[in-house]
């Protein structure tokens, strides 16, 4: 399972827990103390400011792309394992699997349902009863079907 990292990928995670440690952190603000003890020096030149403008916005570009390789990376690692956790499980819905790649509005209609769920799950006596999408499902194609068994014997 564990294959051999491109450069990029090796450079990235390097880079990620390198500018997130402590160390970086205390050379950043050494770096800020040093340029603003010499303005003096350069009497607060044009040039001086420049420095760390240009510093800054330069590792603030190249830090966006770092933190996002990262964020995607551990995004996707955590959605994996919420899909294994969901296939594992006896009384959870497989339709949940890569609900990532939803609309915004599909999204928005299961919260919808989950609140619904959550609702009825607080008036139930068992704490441990659980609710799915499938056992939600298999509950209103039951109603359903009761229903339509009344409806006929009253014809």
């Amino acid at each position: 399972m564990a294959k051999k990292k491109n450069l990029f990928e090796r450079f990235s995670n390097w880079a990620t827990n390198a500018t997130g440690s402590s160390a970086a952190f205390i050379i950043a603000t050494a770096i800020i103390i040093i340029w603003g003890v010499t303005g003096p020096v350069f009497q607060y030149s044009n040039t001086w400011q420049l420095i760390i403008n240009t510093g800054t916005t330069i590792v603030t570009f190249l830090m966006v792309f770092l933190i996002q390789k990262s964020q995607n990376k551990d995004s996707k690692a955590v959605h994996l394992k919420l899909n294994e956790l969901i296939a594992s499980h006896q009384g959870t819905s497989n339709r949940m699997v890569n609900i990532e790649d939803l609309t915004e509005k599909e999204l928005d209609q299961l919260h919808k349902f989950y609140v619904q769920l959550s609702k009825l799950a607080g008036q139930e006596e068992d704490l441990t009863c659980t609710h799915s999408i499938d056992a939600a499902h298999e509950n209103n194609t039951n109603k359903q079907k009761s229903f339509k068994q009344r409806t006929s014997y009253k014809k």
